[in-house]
């Protein structure tokens, strides 16, 4: 029954919501929702210092995470704003695979990792005020910072110690759209991709173990926002 009820509250908003004002000069926006950070990484072989070179076909793996997205926007015309992504913390499990031979043992999971993505953009929203659908593109610039690096259990117990993940800056674009439900309200969704680059290092046996990853996350996000 309050199933039924909230879908036909919905309803009811989305047949008012083409008589809502979309976006104009001086609005400030909030939205919240779930965000899903993706990577898809493409690492480089592994560097392991007791050889002295690169293992061929080793790589670092990363798994995706959901949290709490966080989006705050200003608009600077009817047209353009500009926007920050925030986020409650995201994790994520660090992988190794295909070492071979002797390292064959190294292969698992390494540890787990924390990071916000912070993202600055500039978006641009097409369409005239009278449209309760908003479409819009974006592209800005993303400060990815890892912190709470640590090793899993199994990693020490295979002679591994410590765990780093350098901070990296990089672009970002993005495609969204806004459907006004009321004046204020309304439901968001928004696709991203980020340039994430980064080098983790680690020490098996004394010696450093490097690799460096191009992380290159999609990022999702769906939500409600309103409009001040």
């Amino acid at each position: 029954m309050r199933t039924t009820l909230f879908a036909a509250s919905l309803l009811a908003l989305a047949i008012t919501a083409p008589l809502a004002q979309a976006h104009q000069a001086g609005d400030i926006i909030v939205r919240a929702g779930a965000v899903t950070v993706d990577p898809h990484e493409n690492s480089e072989d592994i560097w392991v210092g007791a050889l002295g070179t690169k293992v061929g076909g080793s790589k670092a793996t990363l798994d995706s995470d959901t949290q709490l997205g966080l989006n705050f926007a200003y608009m600077l015309t009817d047209h353009v704003g500009i926007e920050l992504l925030a986020a409650t913390p995201f994790s994520h499990n660090v992988g190794v695979k295909g070492m071979p031979g002797a390292f064959a043992g190294l292969n698992g999971k390494l540890g787990e990792i924390k990071h916000l993505p912070p993202t600055l953009s500039v978006v641009y929203y097409p369409l005239d005020g009278k449209s309760a659908f908003q479409p819009y593109v974006g592209a800005g610039i993303n400060y990815t910072w890892f912190f709470d690096t640590e090793l899993s259990s199994g990693a020490e117990n295979k002679g591994f110690s410590g765990l780093d993940m350098q901070d990296s800056w990089g672009l970002a674009a993005q495609v969204g759209m806004d459907y006004m439900l009321t004046d204020n309200i309304m439901i968001n969704a928004q696709l991203r991709y980020i340039d994430i680059e980064t080098t983790g290092t680690t020490h098996y046996g004394g010696d450093k173990v490097k690799v460096d990853v191009d992380v290159d996350p999609w990022v999702y996000m769906v939500g409600l926002g309103y409009k001040f």
